[in-house]
């Protein structure tokens, strides 16, 4: 990564923290594009330029993470049930940095419903890349299920397990609950 890119992340970052903190406190329907702008001393248009729509700062981020779920998934060993490689590739998904940060996220995110629909949205695009990459990996046929069925559960229990961790007041970590959502299924492969 150069000079650039490195310097384009810190800004998307800081403006993330910014708006993650307005959200938090004002909600994310409450809180303009403006007001995220001004708290990072920058204009609406210069915040427009590192991020296309408000859902995208918090919700964008899925975007510049698919390439290491791949990454992750293609590097698991090929004996390793299916079940368990897709699991690992979630833990991409935490950042143990800041496990406050990710509950507050989350939490904006699935009582948001515009920014929920972002999110589904985004997961399902994930899916398709990882349904391609399962293909390639174990030679499913075109027509088996088997590798969408297993991508498609998996994911939701990556919510279920969301859903369950902020439910508990995020004590523990997020990848116990995913832990415990997975495990619920254990389809075989």
């Amino acid at each position: 990564m150069n000079l650039r890119e490195r310097t384009r992340r810190a800004v998307q970052r800081e403006i993330g923290e910014a708006a993650l903190a307005l959200f938090v406190e004002r909600g994310f329907d409450k809180t303009t594009i403006d007001d995220v702008a001004a708290a990072v001393g920058m204009s609406q248009r210069s915040v427009f330029r590192y991020f296309r729509t408000k859902e995208e700062i918090l919700v964008g981020k899925l975007d510049l993470i698919v390439d290491e779920i791949l990454i992750t998934l293609r590097e698991r060993p090929l004996d390793e049930p299916v079940w368990a490689s897709l699991r690992r590739v979630f833990d991409v998904l935490e950042d143990p940095a800041q496990p406050g940060g990710t509950a507050s996220v989350l939490r904006v995110v699935l009582e948001t419903p515009a920014l929920l629909a972002v999110y589904l949205q985004k997961l399902q695009q994930i899916q398709e890349t990882v349904v391609v990459a399962l293909r390639e990996r174990a030679s499913y046929a075109d027509d088996d299920p088997t590798p969408r069925a297993l991508t498609a559960a998996a994911f939701g229990c990556l919510v279920a397990g969301q859903h369950a961790w902020l439910a508990s007041g995020a004590r523990g970590s997020l990848s116990d609950a995913i832990d415990r959502a997975m495990a619920t299924l254990g389809p075989r492969d």
